[in-house]
């Protein structure tokens, strides 16, 4: 319910809703034969209207396209038989086929739609019909964008924030666990966070798609002006975010490894465990700090930590004991601190 009443669905609602009704009263207005078919202008008005005004005009002129489309294919079928099962098969069977070329999007469903509305309701006024039909299309779609792009056309902007804030604290805490898991008695008590690969690639792939939606919805958005906002910094901020993604993905393979494969080459010294688990939060705070408070700090500090980790790999090593897991670790950790130095400082 809190979808479905979200203030960006209640104000789509409303503009479909006034669109269809000014389409309604439009209809009536049309010449004949468009005027006998006044109901075709409100689903004119429906299909035209999506959250972003881009998308709303791209599907309205892709709608007129399968119409078009969708009337040859009847023509083509009724110059050779009339309204019979055989043409109605015709018709649908060449209307999926017609659709089905590419880039074709919501005209691929209305062809064979509309070719068998043609055919069918047509009948042998299909010339009427079919003329009718697109004019009160034409003037539903014709309203349901004007209605969109004058009417408090959508920004998607508020999304990005949200969805890079949520990615940011996914990926500190996967990180605060490692670095609890660490101070523990090996193997670990608990274990969920070697299982969050899936998680945190899905809501990576959240904020790629904030992304695009604030882009598209930017798109011949009068609004654009009175609210501006540099979407080519958000692309690098993505890409930022997607590249810290896969460092915290590449930890946490190697430290599930350690722990819980004996024979993968991949042990973490015990000597090395406290530095690591101070590291691992270090570069955790790091992630909640950036975009919310000055991260320079827990930058300088994740990095203080880091060189203390890779201090203690000479006394380890000496000992002949292998660093290669701890090692693979902080070289991704250190990657992390180094992509938000980046894109803090190119932020400010």
């Amino acid at each position: 319910m809190r979808t479905a009443m979200a203030r960006s669905r209640l104000e789509l609602a409303g503009k479909t809703a006034l669109a269809a009704g000014l389409a309604w009263a439009v209809a009536p207005l049309m010449p004949a034969p468009a005027a006998h078919y006044p109901y075709y202008a409100p689903l004119g008005a429906l299909v035209t209207m999506y959250p972003t005004v881009a998308d709303s005009a791209r599907k309205g002129l892709q709608s007129l396209l399968g119409l078009g489309l969708g009337i040859g294919v009847a023509f083509a079928v009724a110059s050779f038989s009339g309204a019979n099962a055989a043409a109605v098969a015709a018709v649908v069977g060449l209307g999926v086929l017609v659709g089905g070329m590419p880039r074709m999007g919501a005209a691929s469903d209305w062809v064979p739609m509309a070719g068998l509305f043609v055919l069918v309701i047509g009948g042998q006024r299909a010339d009427a019909f079919s003329l009718g039909y697109v004019l009160q299309m034409a003037v539903g779609i014709a309203i349901g964008f004007a209605v969109n792009w004058l009417i408090l056309p959508p920004l998607h902007f508020k999304a990005i924030g949200s969805a890079f804030a949520r990615q940011r604290r996914a990926l500190a805490r996967q990180l605060e666990d490692m670095a609890e898991a660490m101070e523990e008695s090996w193997p670990p008590d608990h274990s969920d966070w070697a299982e969050r690969d899936e998680q945190l690639a899905r809501t990576a792939s959240e904020v790629r798609q904030a992304v695009h939606r604030a882009e598209v919805s930017a798109r011949a958005n009068p609004r654009r002006r009175r609210h501006p906002r540099d979407l080519g910094e958000d692309l690098k901020d993505l890409r930022a975010i997607e590249r810290l993604t896969f460092q915290v993905q590449d930890i946490t393979d190697v430290l599930s490894s350690a722990i819980w494969e004996e024979r993968a080459g991949t042990a973490v010294p015990p000597e090395l465990t406290g530095e690591l688990s101070v590291a691992l939060r270090a570069s955790a705070a790091v992630m909640r700090a950036w975009g919310e408070d000055d991260v320079e700090a827990p930058l300088d500090e994740a990095e203080q930590a880091l060189d203390v980790l890779t201090r203690g790999f000479a006394d380890v090593i000496s000992r002949g004991v292998s660093v290669n897991a701890t090692a693979s670790v902080a070289m991704s950790l250190r990657r992390a601190v180094q992509i938000v130095r980046r894109r803090s400082s190119a932020r400010a």
